[in-house]
């Protein structure tokens, strides 16, 4: 799959961007980001919400969350959300076979019964808007509130993530893939 058609809305340029992104991180100026500074009032905030969700104070592993972000990014199938959370999988521990595995399953992958329920949780939202009681029954014998508060807004979060890519039709950044071919 690819991202149907330009860009909707055009990224800003680097020499349009406000300071505090010119002079930060190379992520604050990746085309989503460029993308959302048309629109500062909602960017910040969103920006520190997303940043809460990457990991900077969420209860959950780097591991847990791509697992989570990625099969989030391949039920949505947005490119551009699978393309850069491959590179920040693999960062995070994941292997390229288990990447591969997050958008076969449930059919391929050796998981642990924490990541198998870490997948149907994401499913279930995506297909129900909530998870199942029997998921997360089986969900609390290994996470606590927090970390049941914090699967669920991940997925919410990139749900909502994948809508603005798609509408807007954020293009893939310079060196990162999309979605993988599975017919090929």
């Amino acid at each position: 799959m690819t991202i149907p058609g330009p860009a909707r809305i055009e990224p800003l340029a680097d020499d349009q961007l406000p300071d505090w992104m010119r002079d930060g991180p190379a992520i604050l100026r990746v085309n989503i980001m460029k993308t959302l500074a048309h629109h500062p009032d909602l960017l910040k905030p969103w920006n520190r919400f997303a940043g809460h969700v990457m990991g900077y104070t969420s209860t959950l592993n780097g591991r847990e969350r791509e697992i989570l972000i990625l099969r989030t990014g391949w039920n949505h199938q947005s490119d551009y959300e699978w393309g850069q959370h491959v590179i920040i999988g693999r960062r995070s521990g994941l292997s390229d076979d288990e990447i591969m595995a997050i958008a076969t399953w449930p059919k391929g992958g050796a998981w642990t019964e924490q990541e198998t329920l870490l997948l149907t949780a994401a499913d279930e939202l995506y297909n129900d808007s909530q998870i199942g009681d029997a998921t997360w029954a089986a969900l609390r014998k290994h996470y606590d509130e927090k970390q049941m508060l914090d699967i669920v807004f991940a997925v919410g979060q990139y749900t909502l993530v994948c809508y603005t890519l798609k509408s807007a039709r954020v293009q893939l950044d310079e060196g990162v893939g999309g979605l993988p071919d599975l017919k090929g």
